[in-house]
């Protein structure tokens, strides 16, 4: 991950999409939460943008209704700098939800304020050869 980071980081413009469904296919889904902080830490030293992506709010948008769990993962994609919903039926209204949430949760959260435990995607970048 640094070093694609910092491969992307020598273009004028860069970014990371945190693209759930393809990570926990790579990762496995036991330690998809965790990649996913440890992607958006590296991303907020780095100063890049990170979008979080994949099906947010994908059952509303496509019946008008959340599940529990999207709306725990919206409140979770206030981490990053760009949401991405996909297109449906019920759009505006997911997106009306989406910003009533990621509003609400800004009050709960101040990203510049975690402390940070050990890396472990990083922890061989230094060490391992070029």
């Amino acid at each position: 991950m640094p070093a694609l980071l910092l491969a992307a980081m020598r273009e004028q413009n860069a970014g990371v999409m945190i693209a759930r469904g393809d990570l926990a296919v790579e990762i496995g889904f036991e330690r998809l939460s965790e990649i996913q902080e440890e992607i958006l830490w590296i991303c907020e030293a780095a100063h890049v943008p990170v979008i979080w992506a994949t099906q947010v709010l994908e059952n509303m948008n496509k019946t008008g209704f959340a599940t529990r769990s999207e709306i725990t993962d919206a409140a979770t994609a206030g981490k990053a700098e760009c949401v991405m919903l996909n297109k449906g039926k019920f759009i505006t209204k997911a997106i009306i939800t989406l910003v009533d949430i990621l509003n609400r949760q800004a009050n709960h959260i101040d990203k510049k304020r975690y402390t940070f435990r050990p890396l472990t995607i990083a922890q061989t970048f230094l060490t391992s050869p070029k």
